[in-house]
């Protein structure tokens, strides 16, 4: 297995119709305002754009993002990723049980030379750090949406 390449999941269970969700997740401008640890994002053509993150360990990671898919009748937004981690990212919305689950998938491998050599001692700080990072964009997804901020 190679310590520099990551597949997460996570499930976002989100009291929201599917339309919404997947709308709120297409505007990946406004992600700064909802998800705590997205620092910036700046587009760089009509689909793909530069995205800045921060969670909680002391390091940023600068990623390329260009579309792949976006279909919103299926619910599927999928993004190539290039720079601090080359891979993919996807999401999949669906109606789940009067509202919405957001389905993430990402399968990456870390380029960036710092972390590449933490990658055996620093995996599973990289990995809890990944889940705070999830835990705080669910938490401001369901904000987003309970406040009605993203029909504004």
């Amino acid at each position: 297995m190679d310590p520099n390449h990551y597949r997460f999941r996570a499930v976002w269970p989100v009291a929201a119709p599917p339309s919404r969700v997947y709308a709120a997740l297409e505007r990946l401008d406004a992600y700064p305002a909802w998800w705590p640890q997205v620092r910036g994002f700046a587009r760089t053509g009509e689909d793909s754009g530069l995205l800045r993150i921060r969670a909680a360990l002391p390091y940023r990671l600068s990623i390329a993002l260009h579309a792949r898919r976006r279909d919103p009748a299926a619910g599927i937004l999928e993004v190539g990723m290039s720079g601090d981690l080359v891979g993919w990212a996807c999401w999949s919305v669906r109606a789940a049980d009067g509202g919405s689950v957001a389905l993430f998938a990402q399968d990456v491998e870390v380029e960036r030379r710092l972390l590449r050599m933490l990658a055996v001692p620093a995996r599973p700080l990289f990995v809890a750090n990944h889940r705070l990072m999830m835990r705080g964009g669910l938490h401001g997804l369901r904000t987003l949406l309970e406040r009605g901020l993203d029909e504004e």
